[in-house]
């Protein structure tokens, strides 16, 4: 468990909720929920992006693309550049994850498996814990 004690109320509680959402994609996936659990994971790397927005002196954050929450991210810190160059393997699932009429084929929860969870759980996990990292955070 990582020690968010230092951090202001504001981002402290986008990151606590991003950790939550990366550990509900997990118990999705390995449920078999794949695609909630890809709209989870992108969710989760969202909120820790904002968090990091916020952290930074943000006093409001728009939208739910984590490539243009990145592109923001990268006033304070370029190595949002690559976040942002993989950042749409997840933004796909914000909506796709969720929508039939999104997808053909099928229902979301037809047409995902447990190969595209695991790449978005990789892939948020690594989001978080990078800005955790950058944030100077450490786990407990």
């Amino acid at each position: 468990m990582t020690d968010y004690s230092s951090l202001k109320r504001v981002p402290r509680s986008w990151l606590v909720q991003s950790k939550h959402d990366l550990e509900a994609a997990t118990a999705n996936a390995e449920d078999g929920r794949h695609a909630l659990a890809c709209f989870l994971a992108q969710q989760s790397a969202e909120k820790a992006v904002v968090a990091f927005l916020y952290n930074h002196g943000a006093e409001h954050v728009w939208g739910h693309a984590l490539a243009d929450l990145c592109a923001d991210a990268t006033a304070f810190d370029q190595s949002f550049e690559f976040v942002k160059s993989i950042a749409g393997l997840l933004d796909k699932h914000y909506v796709g994850a969720r929508y039939p009429q999104t997808l053909i084929g099928g229902a979301p929860c037809e047409t995902h498996e447990a190969l595209d969870s695991e790449r978005a759980l990789e892939i948020a996990h690594d989001v978080l814990s990078g800005i955790e990292e950058r944030l100077g955070l450490t786990a407990c």
